[in-house]
């Protein structure tokens, strides 16, 4: 990638192959309805593909053969070691189609070029080959128990997971419900979402490639209304995870509860605090409070959209992240220079849009940006947008925008530091930006996320645990613990004679 230019990208483009049908039986299908969404380049307005637009009727199909091949034992029984080659081939086959993957995902979801070549897609191969090596790396327990008896502890799987993954980073989310699920020896249905379906469609088939077994790994792409209601409701599906907003998952909870208690895990929203003191190295903390928000148009759960500033370098600390924003400003995401591309969607543009008019009502201080860019190209592009002035009682401060709107509030000490951090329904992510050892450890200990950053933000890989506290979800994806929440523990009690 690192030599490719921007015409080179546009000519790969004009000439990729796009698959958009289901995946079920190990076999691409159209739906049943024979129904079809198209889906569209964010950057451009144009139609990349007609997708199958699946219904109740071929989730049920996929569920039976998931079923099916979860009680014959296909994968389910296999042996760990065998099932972990299956996996790292699987990594290693994702990685030799890697520039076509990334461009895949770069027209689908509007995403820079040089994120889905350097994060996006070596993500989705660290995630799978990883998971894939951890598979006989995870022992079962023999407890204490008294001389005349045995008691075994054993981790089996679920049986059929359900994953539904968002379009804000469907490739590498995707790896943190697939891998996991399927190395713990599950069979899986994966709906991605209606609006960038192509990257999960195509891996599919690499994984069948690797030696998956036909029916463990079944992709249904189509409506969260129909096809994701029906298939939280399912009786037949025994687990289901979730990456999106909080609204949806509050939702797909009371399915579990109406329908068979189906074990639910969700990774939700999140309003992340970034807080920085005066001792800090500002350059860095500057540098990182842009890339926070802006990264992915900010339509990533974990943004710091809360900027809290120490009173005294308000102003210098500021006007240092208005000039890093001028490095974010929108553009063609094919060009291998583009810090940040569109929107994924004009509703998502105009509700971005909507939320700076109410900071603008709310008397909230707009320094930098505000307004929309490159509207000739057909694309929904937004320009990365400062509010200063801001408190936590502003709906810009308080509400989920999942846009590059950042909000700017000031402290004074440590303890009221904490308290506008914790001041929100989320918890997903943060930071704390000290040169005092104490100060820091004491900030991070205290703040309530899943993720907390050190001078750092956007910090971890696959081997720590992602999920967050209160509205922002339950359960963890990426690390072992992951493995975890696709298990049930059994318990098997031995007297001797």
């Amino acid at each position: 990638m690192a030599d490719k230019t921007l015409a080179d990208w546009q000519a790969a483009a004009k000439t990729l192959q796009i698959e958009g049908r289901a995946f079920i039986d190990g076999k691409y299908l159209d739906a049943l309805s024979g129904k079809v969404r198209p889906t569209h380049n964010p950057a451009t307005g144009e139609k990349l593909a007609d997708v199958a637009c699946c219904g109740p009727e071929d989730a049920d199909r996929a569920v039976a053969s998931a079923r099916a091949a979860f009680d014959k034992g296909v994968w389910s029984g296999m042996a760990p070691i065998e099932r972990k080659k299956v996996l790292v081939r699987w990594a290693e086959l994702i990685e030799r189609h890697a520039d076509a993957l990334a461009l895949l995902e770069c027209l689908d979801v509007g995403k820079p070029i040089a994120d889905t070549t350097a994060v996006d897609v070596p993500s989705a191969v660290r995630t799978i080959r990883w998971s894939g090596e951890a598979i006989d790396k995870v022992y079962d327990e023999i407890p204490p128990t008294p001389a005349d008896t045995l008691a075994l502890i054993q981790r089996l799987p679920l049986g059929v997971v359900a994953a539904i993954v968002p379009w804000n980073f469907p490739l590498s989310t995707t790896a943190w419900k697939l891998a996991p699920s399927l190395a713990t020896g599950n069979s899986v249905i994966l709906k991605p979402a209606s609006n960038t379906p192509l990257s999960a469609i195509r891996i599919a088939i690499l994984a069948t490639e690797a030696g998956l077994p036909d029916s463990v790994l079944q992709v249904l792409p189509g409506s969260g209304g129909s096809l994701g209601r029906h298939i939280a409701l399912h009786m037949d599906i025994d687990g289901l995870t979730f990456t999106g907003s909080t609204p949806v998952g509050k939702q797909l909870m009371e399915y579990s509860g109406r329908s068979n208690l189906k074990r639910t895990f969700l990774e939700l929203g999140g309003k992340g605090p970034n807080i920085v003191f005066a001792d800090a190295n500002l350059d860095k903390a500057a540098t990182m409070a842009a890339a926070a928000v802006f990264y992915n148009s900010g339509q990533t759960c974990t943004a710091g959209t809360r900027l809290i500033v120490e009173k005294k370098i308000e102003s210098e600390f500021i006007d240092r992240v208005v000039d890093q924003a001028k490095n974010w400003m929108p553009g063609n995401p094919l060009c291998p220079t583009t810090t940040m591309g569109p929107m994924i969607d004009e509703g998502q543009y105009r509700s971005v849009a909507e939320y700076v008019d109410i900071g603008r009502a709310e008397q909230a201080d707009l320094v930098f940006g505000g307004g929309r860019v490159l509207a000739d190209t057909g694309g929904y592009y937004h320009e990365p947008t400062i509010f200063a002035g801001t408190t936590n009682q502003m709906r810009i401060a308080r509400e989920e925008i999942f846009g590059p709107v950042l909000s700017v509030m000031t402290f004074t000490d440590v303890d009221e530091a904490i308290r506008m951090a914790n001041d929100s329904i989320y918890g997903l992510a943060g930071a704390v930006w000290s040169r005092d050892i104490n100060i820091a450890h004491r900030v991070a200990a205290a703040v309530r996320v899943g993720t907390m950053g050190i001078n750092n933000y956007f910090g971890g890989d696959i081997t720590v645990p992602f999920g967050g506290f209160k509205q922002s979800g339950n359960g963890r994806d990426k690390s072992i613990h992951a493995f975890h929440d696709y298990t049930e523990l059994k318990t098997t009690w031995i007297e001797f004679e």
